[in-house]
């Protein structure tokens, strides 16, 4: 289980995130939303240790992540979307995927920095990362450079490498941003499939709120840094705290709008 426990970040005089304490489980998928600038995308960066808080837990399964780096979080089990800026462009997407494999795997290609230790792993290496990739339909793109790809299929490789790390918690911040009407049912449908497992936890940090309908099995609302609502789906759309403070409707228009 992820829990956070009062977690806070300050910058300067202002509180991005306020204090949220908060657990997540295993075989459920979480949806956070909130207006811009609410602090969702920093709560994300904080639970992943991209930003340090000021204050506050994190802890998966009980161990205390707080003052782990990003890459030791990962080691720990938290999976956040690779940024493609941060891959490695000219290589190819097989290339890309088979060194998240190798990052996460134990093996010979662990044991110090000979060639031979490493290339003795390559095929298994190679067979996890095929198929990683066959999951998610991009075997026939194994070779082609990561810069060369379609955004579309771009945003497939992001989590065709949160997939070769095989996390215990998925963290996807807006996955369908920026895709199309015809792309972005395919990201939506690796999420459904990551769903099926139940030994896993999925964050979901989206606008959209038919996506948000479509997958969430429990919504958290934030708003200025703040966690106003937390509960089933259908029970926080309907509340009168999520109609105001994320949409900047009265009460009575609530029953106009989320339905």
């Amino acid at each position: 289980m992820l829990e956070t426990q009062d977690l806070t970040i300050r910058f300067g005089g202002h509180v991005a995130v306020n204090a949220v304490t908060c657990a997540f489980q295993p075989g459920t998928l979480t949806a956070i939303v909130g207006p811009n600038g609410a602090g969702k995308t920093t709560y994300f960066n904080l639970i992943s240790g991209q930003l340090k808080a000021t204050a506050g837990r994190v802890r998966l399964n009980g161990k205390d992540l707080s003052t782990l780096s990003p890459a030791l979080r990962t080691r720990a089990g938290l999976g956040r979307a690779f940024q493609l800026t941060n891959l490695f462009p000219s290589l190819s997407v097989l290339e890309n995927v088979r060194l998240a494999v190798q990052a996460t795997l134990d093996g010979p290609h662990r044991r110090g920095l000979r060639l031979s230790s490493i290339w003795s792993d390559h095929p298994r290496l190679t067979q996890r990362a095929l198929s990683v990739l066959d999951s998610v339909s991009m075997t026939a793109q194994q070779a082609m450079p990561v810069a060369s790809l379609p955004h579309g299929d771009q945003r497939k490789l992001e989590v065709a490498l949160l997939m070769a790390l095989d996390p215990q918690v998925y963290m996807f911040d807006e996955p369908t941003a920026g895709m199309s009407h015809d792309e972005a049912p395919v990201i939506l449908n690796l999420i459904r499939q990551l769903k099926n497992d139940k030994t896993k936890t999925i964050l979901l940090v989206e606008h959209k709120m038919d996506v948000v309908r479509e997958l969430a099995d429990r919504i958290i609302v934030l708003t200025n840094g703040t966690l106003v609502a937390d509960g089933e789906q259908a029970e926080v759309i309907a509340s009168p705290v999520v109609q105001e403070a994320y949409l900047g409707v009265s009460a009575d228009s609530k029953d106009e709008v989320l339905t």
